[in-house]
């Protein structure tokens, strides 16, 4: 059974922990680049990264993108958003119906 994780800084994620869902409370890129990149990350259906990490980690992120699990969404982390999540979405919905319906 696929899981959901949340990777960010302590107080971006330790929410996450009261809806069941696994953290990783990581320090730095370093540390998230190493998440990413484990065969356990290949376990869960949904990877959420907070947006200060995933502008660190493209590259890792990119080799998820290739495969169907896990799913990487980027949330904004504890100094809010970056927006490069929205940013994110747009595109694929853009490339998806064939026109910007979400007006960024």
């Amino acid at each position: 059974m696929y899981k959901i994780g949340v990777i960010g800084d302590r107080e971006s994620v330790q929410g996450f922990t009261a809806l069941g869902l696994t953290t990783f409370a990581v320090t730095g890129p370093e540390e998230a680049n190493a998440v990413l990149k484990s065969p356990e990350a290949l376990e869960y259906a949904v990877l959420f990264i907070t947006e200060t990490l995933a502008a660190s980690c493209e590259h890792a992120i990119a080799l998820h993108r290739q495969s169907r699990t896990p799913a990487i969404i980027l949330i904004p982390g504890k100094d809010g958003s970056l927006g490069i999540g929205l940013s994110n979405v747009s595109k694929r919905v853009e490339k998806a119906v064939g026109s910007n319906i979400l007006g960024d």
